[in-house]
């Protein structure tokens, strides 16, 4: 039985944060970085509480020796098109809680299990296989969804996205706005590890116009823009891959073309990404999963600045 309460997510996470800090020990830093005017949410308090102590409990087991981990506040708004384009996601209103930290990371094998009950990859008797498994079933209660990003040795983020509650008197829906989409001519290298979205992208910037090379590694975008068969205009890059970061990949490719312009993107949160030295002040970025509203605007502000 849960007792749903309308809740200030900020205030609630705050009068945790000392219970929080005793679960994960003194070797680890909680970085607790609310977002202004989020949204309020509806659901059991307890259920916040749940979810914020596993998270962490994982987190700390994933991290050796000193680590931080990152919590999180933001509202997010989905289209009926974004969820099209990303099928992970549901339209809608939501507030984003985001728990991140500098552990050891999933590999890609394991990740689609995670949230399986009584999955685990601990030692026998140091986990249930409960605690994802919980989480899930509480976001999911509450009419929400998870998304989780992670890379081995580079940590995970897991992207918790709340309804925002209103209430239904008075509250009138303003009519969706559809952003008129601009694309253009130019060509553009994107570079993405993970299939799935190497394919989505390229399918979202080819419909905005663009020509589009496609790397599924650093190596292998070096070696396109290389070969010089196309003036590439902008890189469009992961930022946390094996082998090689997106700063360095930018790095190599504009000791050849000093003019070249470049987006970062990923899964990790702008504040989790500066701690890895690629996120400086006013570097462009984009935050997946995005829709092509924002990657269509994102792309013409960098392009057409000086």
């Amino acid at each position: 039985m849960i007792e749903p309460k309308i809740l200030d997510l900020n205030e609630t996470i705050e009068g945790m944060l000392k219970m929080l800090i005793r679960i994960i020990g003194e070797d680890i830093d909680l970085e607790w970085l609310p977002s202004k005017d989020v949204w309020p949410v509806k659901l059991d308090p307890s259920q916040i509480d749940q979810i914020l102590a596993n998270l962490c409990v994982n987190s700390r087991d994933a991290i050796k020796g000193n680590g931080k981990i990152t919590i999180e506040t933001s509202n997010a708004v989905f289209t009926e098109k974004s969820v099209y384009e990303n099928p992970d996601v549901r339209a809608g209103q939501f507030i984003r809680l985001s728990v991140s930290d500098t552990g050891s990371g999933i590999s890609k094998e394991l990740l689609p299990h995670i949230f399986e009950p009584f999955f685990t990859t601990k030692e026998n008797g140091k986990g249930t296989g409960l605690g994802l498994a919980t989480i899930y079933g509480a976001v999911r209660q509450n009419n929400g969804f998870i998304n989780v990003y992670s890379e081995e040795g580079r940590g995970t983020s897991f992207h918790i996205y709340l309804p925002r509650f209103v209430v239904e008197k008075q509250f009138e829906p303003e009519p969706e706005v559809e952003f008129k989409l601009v694309g253009g001519a130019e060509t553009i290298l994107l570079v993405e590890d993970e299939a799935s979205i190497l394919n989505m992208g390229v399918m979202m910037l080819e419909s905005l116009g663009y020509t589009v090379l496609s790397a599924s590694n650093p190596y292998d975008a070096i070696k396109l823009a290389s070969e010089k068969k196309y003036e590439i205009d902008l890189l469009l890059t992961d930022v946390i891959m094996p082998d090689m970061n997106g700063k360095e990949i930018v790095g190599k490719l504009q000791s050849e073309n000093p003019r070249l312009k470049f987006i970062y993107m990923s899964g990790y949160t702008a504040n989790v990404i500066s701690k890895h030295g690629v996120l400086d002040e006013g570097v462009p970025f984009i935050q997946k999963p995005f829709s092509v509203n924002e990657l269509s605007r994102i792309i013409r502000e960098v392009l057409d600045r000086r």
